[in-house]
C-alpha cells in the first residue's frame, strides 16, 4: 500500500494548510498586472488550491477518507457537489462558479496556458475563495 503526503491529516490540518495558500493568494493577487495574464497565473492557482483544500477539508470532516477524497482529482464540482449534500450552504453563483471551472478545467489551464478567455474574472475567484473559505471554517 502506497502512503500518499497527507493521508494521516485531520481535517483541522487541512483548514489550516488551506488558510495559508489563501492568505499566500491575497498576497499575489498584487502582483498583477493588466493586459498580462500571466501574471495573475499564481494568484490563480494558489486561490485554486486554497479552494479545492478547503473542500477537501469539509470532507474529510463529513466522514469521507483521504483516498475517496484524492480520487475526485482537482474536480471543484465534485467536492462542492459533495460537500453541499453533506451539508455546506454555498450561493448558488458559488456553486455555479465551482462548476464553471471544473468544466474549463482552470486549474490545468492555469498551469500551463494561463491565458484566454475561459478564465475566471479575479473577482469572482477571490469572492469564491472567500465564501469557501469562511463556511468551511466554520464547520470545523
Amino acid at each position: 500500500m502506497v502512503c500518499y503526503p497527507g493521508e494521516a491529516a485531520t481535517a483541522a490540518e487541512v483548514v489550516a494548510l488551506a488558510d495559508e495558500y489563501r492568505i499566500a493568494a491575497q498576497l499575489l493577487v498584487q502582483n498583477g498586472r493588466p493586459g498580462e495574464p500571466r501574471s495573475r497565473a499564481p494568484f490563480r492557482m494558489v486561490a485554486i488550491h486554497a479552494v479545492e483544500l478547503y473542500l477537501n477539508a469539509f470532507l474529510l470532516r463529513s466522514g469521507h477518507s483521504a483516498g475517496e477524497v484524492r480520487g475526485l482529482q482537482h474536480n471543484l464540482a465534485a467536492r462542492a457537489d459533495l460537500a453541499v449534500e453533506l451539508g455546506l450552504v454555498l450561493r448558488k453563483r458559488t456553486r455555479e462558479h465551482l462548476h464553471a471551472m471544473s468544466q474549463s478545467r482552470e486549474f490545468l489551464v492555469t498551469r500551463y496556458v494561463p491565458r484566454g478567455t475561459s478564465l475566471s474574472e479575479i473577482n469572482r475567484l477571490q469572492a469564491t475563495l472567500t465564501e469557501v473559505a469562511q463556511k468551511v471554517s466554520a464547520a470545523i
